[in-house]
């Protein structure tokens, strides 16, 4: 099996490649403007948004284009595409969304008055056609821009010397991104390698369901007759905590605004990697070995692919959730743990009774309450819907597996799951045992 690993890395000759980075990444924010552009000048006659194939081909050619490598220029390309089609998934459901901005950095007198302009540094990946990789010595040169090839052969590209954390071999190097810092001005580099890793065993036969969504994200049911779930508080905390704060911000530098938005990304980013890790544990422990995820598309969008109205504030949320993000972390988790992850569909678990059978929209009485009138069965709505796709009810080849499984089935599980809150320091803990931290 084959994965692959970031490592942040020092740069050792900082102040000798500094110069040919900064103006990489100046090159890196001109071309993703040029493209904004055009990307917004399609739209308005349109209506339909270009693809990174699209934006590739009618660019290639512009001198922008030719401020970095090929495949770096690609990358910058493929990232506003994927820009704009979260944005046109988002605006579906909020109407105040607004489009990729352009990437600038204004400079303001004491008047508060814009006296400069200038692109800010972005991140420049370089692929392994860009990539020239000394392993022995721990250096990396780096392919340079047609534009910037101003100096002898010799000097066409960027030798960076670079420094890992002990312990770390890189190895396959796949990719290089150089990512300015802007809390320590300077830049660093992220280092993509490629492993091969014995595939594992699987850690039993038993099949897990988790249900995604936005008060609890995310519920599990394994087939042990055990259920978890971990509430978003959370996500939900910083995200009316950090959007205050950054609007409070005055500095006209952005300074304080940016490592805000950076300590945001990186606390959500963290919640995700925690509950991915301890998800996959918890299937470990309960010889899982496949893992049922419910499609997204059912988190935002009913039966007719219309989106979902969660509300204001449900919408918000929803879309600051990245459940794609999510599932692609916890999918890798899994994998090198052995457990297969299958997407299923999600059509219908919310309503349909996991234990009869019986679907009817009114039986979720209340936000987190489903009361079935047929077998007189009353637990958590969350845990209902894990399990149905835990039992894939719409997969006609599972009917034996599917709901009416006998009225003697125990469901004490299914109202009192086990509820996992979120702790900084700690990870994911019982309730009981979690301390509150600030933001």
């Amino acid at each position: 099996m084959h994965i692959h690993r970031t490592y942040r890395a020092k740069i050792l000759n900082h102040q000798q490649v500094e110069d040919s980075l900064d103006r990489h990444g100046w090159s890196a924010s001109k071309l993703w403007n040029v493209a904004n552009y055009h990307s917004r000048q399609v739209w308005d006659e349109t209506g339909e948004i270009p693809d990174d194939s699209d934006l590739k081909s009618e660019l290639k050619t512009h001198n922008k284009y030719k401020g970095l490598h090929s495949q770096s220029s690609q990358r910058v390309l493929e990232e506003l595409a994927e820009a704009f089609n979260s944005w046109y998934e988002t605006r579906k459901s909020d109407d105040r969304a607004n489009p990729p901005g352009y990437r600038k950095k204004n400079y303001y007198d004491s008047e508060g008055r814009c006296v400069h302009e200038e692109h800010p540094r972005s991140t420049v990946t370089w692929k392994q056609k860009g990539i020239r990789h000394d392993t022995n010595n721990g250096r990396v040169r780096l392919s340079k821009g047609a534009n910037h090839k101003d100096h002898p052969r010799a000097w066409e590209y960027i030798l960076v010397e670079y420094e890992t954390r002990p312990g770390v071999t890189v190895e396959n190097l796949q990719q290089v991104r150089a990512v300015y810092d802007k809390a320590k001005g300077r830049w660093e580099l992220h280092l993509v390698c490629k492993h091969e890793v014995e595939t594992p065993d699987s850690p039993g036969d038993e099949t897990a369901g988790i249900d995604l969504g936005i008060r609890n994200f995310a519920a599990v049911a394994y087939s042990t007759e055990e259920a978890d779930l971990y509430p978003g508080n959370r996500l939900k905390q910083d995200g009316y905590y950090f959007p205050k704060e950054i609007a409070k911000c005055d500095d006209s530098d952005g300074q304080e605004a940016t490592r805000l938005h950076s300590k945001w990304s990186e606390r959500r980013t963290h919640f995700f990697h925690s509950l991915a890790k301890h998800i996959v544990e918890r299937c470990v422990e309960q010889e899982v070995g496949r893992i049922n995820f419910g499609e997204l598309a059912g988190v935002r969008e009913d039966e007719n692919g219309e989106s979902k109205n969660w509300g204001k504030h449900g919408n918000l949320d929803l879309h600051g959730w990245a459940f794609d993000r999510f599932s692609n972390i916890l999918e890798y988790k899994a994998k090198v743990k052995g457990i297969e992850v299958v997407e299923v569909s999600e059509s219908d678990t919310s309503k349909t009774c996991c234990v009869c059978g019986r679907k009817d929209d009114s039986q979720r009485v209340e936000r987190g309450l489903y009361v079935c009138e047929t077998c007189d069965a009353a637990f958590n709505a969350d845990v209902n819907g894990a399990e149905n796709i835990r039992l894939d009810i719409n997969d006609e080849s599972n009917s034996e597996s599917a709901p009416n499984l006998g009225g003697d089935r125990s469901t004490g599980w299914l109202a009192q799951p086990g509820v996992y809150l979120h702790d900084l320091s700690s990870g994911f803990q019982p309730r009981e045992q979690v301390v509150d931290c600030k933001p």
